[in-house]
Formats: C-alpha cells, sequence, structure tokens
C-alpha cells in the first residue's frame, strides 16, 4: 500500500501507525521507500515518521548538515515528538547523532546503520558524474553486496536526480560537509543507548568505522549482518528487522 506523503508549511513527510515514535532519516541518496521493510515490520507497534529531509530543496549558499539538523529540529517541534527512537542511514546517521547531541532529552534510543560522521567513501571514493547512466548504475551497485538487490527504478531516479546541476552543487557540498564533520570528539557525550546495524562489507562506511563507533560511543552495541554493504534495512531486510525488534525488546543482541 502506497503511503501518503503528507505536507505542512515546509515539511514534507510520512507519518504511519500508532504507538512510541520511531523517527528514520534517509541518506543522501535514499528515497523515503528505502524504509519500507521497517514500516510494514513495525506499524503495528510504532508511530512511523520519515521526514523529507531538504537536501535538493536549500538554497546553495545554505547547503550543509547544520541546516539539515535545523529542518530536522524544527519538525520534531513543530509536531511536539518526544521520547522518541531516532534511526539513521548513511548521511541520515550523521543527522541523528548532530540532533542527539543537541536534543538529547528527546531521544530514547539510537540506531545507526552505515552512518557517516566519522569516515566515509562518497560515492564509492568519487563525486556524481552528469549526464552517465552507466556511471551512475556502477556507483549505484558500489553501495550493494549483491548489485541485483537494486532496482532499475532506484538507478533511474538517481540518474534523473544527477542530471540536475543544482542538485548535483547540493550532493557534492553536502557530501563534502559530511566528510569535513568529524564527530569522534563529541561521540562520547552521547549517552543515549545506541544500536550500530552494519554491512560486514560496507565499502561506504567500512567494519573498521562501526568498530570506532562502538568504541567511542558509551552505551552501544554493534551487530554485523554478512552479506550486506551499506542499506542492510534494503539489502538483508529480514536479518536487519529480527535485529532492530529484539533491540527494541529488551533482548541480548549479540555483538
Amino acid at each position: 500500500m502506497a503511503l501518503e506523503l503528507k505536507e505542512e508549511g515546509k515539511y514534507k513527510y510520512i507519518d504511519t501507525g500508532e504507538g512510541p515514535v520511531m523517527l528514520l532519516l534517509h541518506g543522501l541518496f535514499g528515497a523515503l521507500s528505502n524504509w519500507d521493510v521497517v514500516i510494514n515490520e513495525f506499524r503495528n507497534d510504532f508511530r512511523i515518521v520519515i521526514p523529507m529531509l531538504p537536501i535538493f530543496d536549500l538554497p546553495f549558499r545554505k547547503v550543509g548538515l547544520d541546516a539539515l539538523v535545523d529542518h530536522l529540529d524544527g519538525f520534531v517541534e513543530m509536531k511536539g515528538l518526544n521520547d522518541f527512537v531516532l534511526m539513521g542511514n548513511s548521511l541520515g546517521g550523521h543527522i541523528a547523532l548532530i540532533y542527539t547531541l543537541r536534543r538529547q532529552e528527546k531521544v530514547k534510543r539510537l540506531i545507526l546503520t552505515g552512518s557517516s560522521g566519522l569516515f566515509e567513501n562518497a560515492m564509492g571514493g568519487s563525486y556524481p558524474k552528469r549526464g552517465s547512466y552507466e556511471y551512475i548504475k556502477e556507483r549505484a551497485e558500489y553501495t550493494f553486496y549483491n548489485p541485483k538487490s537494486i532496482s532499475e527504478d532506484y538507478v533511474k531516479e538517481v540518474f534523473e536526480t544527477t542530471k540536475s546541476i543544482p542538485k548535483c552543487l547540493n550532493i557534492v557540498a553536502i557530501a563534502k560537509s559530511a566528510q569535513r564533520h568529524n564527530m569522534a570528539n563529541e561521540l562520547p557525550d552521547i549517552k543515549v543507548p545506541t544500536l550500530l546495524i552494519w554491512g560486514l562489507n560496507d565499502t561506504i562506511t567500512p567494519p573498521m568505522v562501526a568498530h570506532d563507533f562502538n568504541r567511542l560511543l558509551p552505551n552501544s552495541t554493534l551487530k554485523f549482518i554478512d552479506k550486506c554493504c551499506h542499506a542492510p534495512m534494503m539489502e538483508q531486510p529480514e536479518k536487519f528487522n529480527m535485529i532492530l525488534r529484539k533491540y527494541l525488546l529488551g533482548e541480548k543482541v549479540v555483538a
């Protein structure tokens, strides 16, 4: 069932299900649909809220992580959300970390998967090349352990995005902003219980990055998924959901 994209002022978002709030943040190229399997699994237990980050709508002079965190902060205040589970993939994880440092009292649990914030290979080591479908297809496949996991529609969506000069400029600016913002010195200040779900074959934020997050975050649990790259919730949805459910239920997650 297609989910309704709601709009209030400058905010666009999905809001579905009932129960405690689970707020999900997508990555740089991530679509809201990247969270479909999580929505289907948890919508009967949680109210799932997914704001659309204005990556392509920000004026170029304001593009950067701070502007995206400000947008999230404003959205949370507008919706009156408190005591929620906050989960982010890739860039979304980085934004979740910065937001948590700012509003630690609002975040009950933090879930990171393939998060930037310490080290990441942007687009697999290079920035988007406009006008080349094969290049975009190759770079998209680089982020998945099994290239067959990617639908043709997903590749086309990324390709259409990179055909736009303003969107391409925003992508590059945000990627550079993320690479400059190393959080190693700030992570020990995050006391929120944190689950790290990582692809053992991640090429963008390799396993060493997950170990560093686990070492620097004082209340964290790390779980790897084999034969999985940068988007575990898409590549290994059953394993991802099983780990997440056990963690949220307070059951032991074997690291």
